[in-house]
């Protein structure tokens, strides 16, 4: 299978990895989204989609590293932050989860998931 991916175009493997995303198999979802970012690492919206794949199959720390790659381009994309915040919540690093769900929540205050999120954390000490 790895042959058959790596002579994809990138789109079609993006594309693929979305679909298997909004399945729900998510594990599945990483190998085609992986080589599309890899082949395209500026194309936040694959990256995006990445790290969505790696959280959803509990893989929190490269879900974190996809995440912060997206927020580094795009520091005002208020998603990015939330789920780099809930995936760094998962990695234990919830000083830094703190911050990028504060964040997201002053980006986008009428999201009440992101305030849920952050309360969450908060109270987890």
């Amino acid at each position: 299978m790895a042959g058959e991916v790596t002579s994809e175009p990138t789109y079609t493997l993006y594309r693929r990895g979305l679909e298997l995303l909004e399945d729900g198999d998510f594990e599945h979802a990483t190998a085609p989204l992986a080589e599309a970012a890899r082949r395209a690492p500026e194309k936040t919206s694959v990256r995006e989609a990445l790290g969505r794949a790696y959280f959803r199959s509990g893989r929190f720390a490269p879900a974190a590293a996809e995440f912060e790659a997206v927020v580094e381009s795009h520091p005002v994309n208020d998603f990015a932050h939330f789920c780099l915040g809930r995936a760094l919540s998962k990695t234990g690093q919830k000083r830094r989860a703190r911050h990028h769900l504060a964040l997201a929540c002053n980006l986008r205050p009428e999201r009440r998931d992101y305030r849920y999120y952050r309360r969450l954390l908060e109270t987890q000490g």
